[in-house]
């Protein structure tokens, strides 16, 4: 018998039969683990609301056939009492979590993005941020955790330090007049990132609307469904309801 003792955040949850649930984990010495919790959706279920989306738990798990483990023993290591009284908030996580939900990456432990996940959470649970950058501030991260970081110093085609005046997903990042394609950038915009990127985050999150919020968003969309080649729907809920302007 395979036993498992993790801690673990809770990516998504769906109905299995007449009373369990299939739950999907991000755990941080296994990686991402699917949980039959049986009898959960009883009224009588010891297991209740430990298993819901975006909780931080304890778990303790018994292999059973396939891919999936039998859940034993459940309990939060952090309420997370704040973000869940907070629609924006939640809406927040769900967007990570869909995030991370969709690393193709069962059974690889990686304890960096397990890291990043809970420092979201715990964030999200802080009423002294505001939450409406903080997914768009995970994808910008987990990119630079992934490798796959964004240029945002210099013109990623032709290596000029500026005027930049361009942002392009699929090419990686900041592009000048000369080279520009993807979408405008403006100078404020192009400073939140670098800020984001560049240690300042916790300031950043406790600032309400800071300028250029809204472009740094819509291309932290862009450049995490890019980089997972499709659209993600959680993702797409917290864009702004403006488009940016497309060069061409």
């Amino acid at each position: 018998m395979r036993e498992l003792q993790d801690d673990a955040v809770v990516l998504r949850t769906y109905k299995s039969g007449e009373s369990d649930r299939i739950v999907v984990l991000w755990t941080r010495s296994h990686g991402k683990v699917r949980v039959l919790a049986k009898g959960i959706r009883k009224t009588t279920s010891k297991l209740g609301g430990n298993l819901e989306p975006l909780a931080y738990v304890t778990v303790d798990l018994v292999k059973s056939r396939g891919d999936l483990y039998i859940a034993r023993h459940v309990q939060h290591r952090e309420r997370l009492t704040t973000l869940r009284t907070s629609y924006a908030r939640i809406n927040a996580g769900y967007a990570v979590v869909e995030v991370v939900d969709a690393i193709p990456s069962d059974d690889v432990a990686d304890e960096g993005i397990f890291d990043l996940l809970v420092r979201v959470l715990l964030t999200l649970d802080d009423e002294t941020f505001d939450p409406a950058l903080v997914p768009a501030s995970f994808f910008f991260r987990l990119l630079a955790h992934d490798g796959s970081q964004p240029v945002v110093d210099c013109c990623v085609n032709c290596g000029r330090e500026g005027p930049l005046v361009a942002f392009d997903a699929a090419v990686g990042g900041t592009l000048c007049a000369q080279c520009r394609s993807g979408h405008s950038i403006s100078a404020d915009a192009l400073t939140l990132v670098r800020r984001i990127l560049g240690g300042d985050l916790a300031n950043v999150l406790k600032e309400s609307a800071p300028a250029g919020a809204g472009e740094v968003m819509t291309l932290a969309h862009d450049s995490i469904e890019y980089h997972f080649g499709r659209r993600l729907r959680a993702v797409r809920s917290t864009a702004p309801l403006s488009p940016l302007a497309t060069d061409h």
